[in-house]
């Protein structure tokens, strides 16, 4: 694929109807958005690129295929799945289909560039008389609702596939258009905000990054703004989130013994439980967070630990414990993205209930310490 242009990838079954029971195939739309995609200009330049596995010489269902689609899924800059729930062929009975391999692979080297398009589903009487296909079909349908990929309605005729396709792909190129802008901005820290951030003792930078973080948060919908916190709405609970920041590498140990190990003061946070569960501790840090550093914050290595393009997210599902270190917090617009890219990680991967599961949970155990406090 040519470096010039914008590379996109169309993923799909090829011989499944569509509309379904119609004499025409997804190979077909495919061709046809091909064409269209790749005649569009912009100041008299073409843009795209496309590529679809019916441009690759290797016949399908030998592994020189499966190899070339994964590959054109990492080097794509974007990928349009068009899917039906139909996982596609697979080289054995227990394997993955090559359409869920190619969404699973997707998700793993670039989320973002991803846009789901959805289709009728296919049933049990599409697949092969041994149900081996059907069982794929649906370990790939249960994968799909598990990402909770936002794929807006349900499409049912090539005119709003092809619509549904352009609005995808001029939405990914914008969103990644700007990612990248402040992917590039984010490099130098010598320089704007960043520098006058900088130049702050560790008690105004950490109010400052703290008070940022405040505003983010009560900007998300249904939040407001307590004393001790802000409460948002997650999974439809209300959760209380207190912020903290560390105003210097987490290595400072001057920094970092301004945060402590919050958590183990929650019991005095009662009157921010009154009227919600939790609380969610967000860790705003001026540089790099790790996921060494977290566990050594939370005190023991057996604990849900991820790292993200936010930082590092722990929980702890015995005590309930949760926080999330919000990387590279150097200025007022790098704080609210790392907190804009937290909750979008939440929401995709379905993480956003258990967070609500674990609040509820580590507000009881949080009253019954206070109460004991008292007695």
């Amino acid at each position: 694929m040519a470096k010039s242009l914008i590379r996109v990838m169309l993923s799909s079954r090829c011989q499944d109807a569509f509309p379904p029971g119609s004499s025409t195939t997804l190979t077909d739309l495919r061709k046809e958005l091909k064409t269209d995609i790749e005649s569009v200009q912009a100041l008299g330049r073409k843009l795209f690129e496309v590529w679809i596995n019916e441009d690759a010489p290797p016949a399908e269902g030998t592994q020189d295929s499966w190899d070339a689609c994964l590959r054109a899924v990492r080097e794509c800059d974007v990928l349009i799945v068009l899917s039906n729930g139909n996982s596609g062929w697979a080289a054995g009975n227990q394997d993955i289909g090559i359409c869920h391999a190619e969404y699973m692979e997707a998700l793993r080297s670039a989320q973002a560039k991803v846009r789901l398009v959805a289709l009728p589903t296919v049933t049990d009487a599409d697949a092969d008389a041994e149900g081996a296909a059907s069982e794929r079909n649906r370990r790939f349908q249960e994968y799909l609702s598990r990402q909770t990929a936002f794929r807006g309605g349900e499409v049912k005729t090539v005119a709003d596939a092809k619509q549904r396709v352009f609005e995808a792909l001029s939405d990914a190129v914008i969103l990644l258009t700007q990612r990248g802008v402040q992917a590039a901005a984010s490099t130098r820290f010598d320089v704007g905000a960043a520098l006058d951030w900088t130049r702050l003792d560790f008690r105004q930078r950490k109010i400052a990054m703290e008070s940022t973080l405040k505003m983010a948060l009560s900007g998300l919908k249904g939040a407001k703004a307590v004393d001790g916190g802000v409460v948002i709405k997650l999974d439809g609970k209300d959760v209380a989130v207190v912020v903290h920041a560390i105003p210097a590498s987490f290595s400072v140990a001057a920094a970092r013994e301004l945060v402590g190990r919050p958590f183990l003061e929650d019991h005095q946070r009662i009157g921010l439980l009154a009227s919600a569960q939790g609380p969610l501790h967000l860790i705003a840090c001026h540089r790099g967070a790790t996921e060494t550093q977290a566990t050594s914050l939370l005190g023991f290595p057996d604990a849900t630990v991820v790292s993200g393009p936010f930082g590092v997210f722990v929980a702890d599902d015995v005590q309930k414990v949760q926080f999330a270190f919000l990387a590279n917090c150097r200025d007022d617009s790098q704080t609210r993205h790392a907190s804009q890219r937290f909750f979008e990680w939440l929401q995709q991967t379905g993480e956003a209930v258990l967070v609500a599961r674990r609040a509820v949970s580590r507000a009881r155990i949080v009253k019954v310490v206070a109460k004991e406090m008292i007695t």
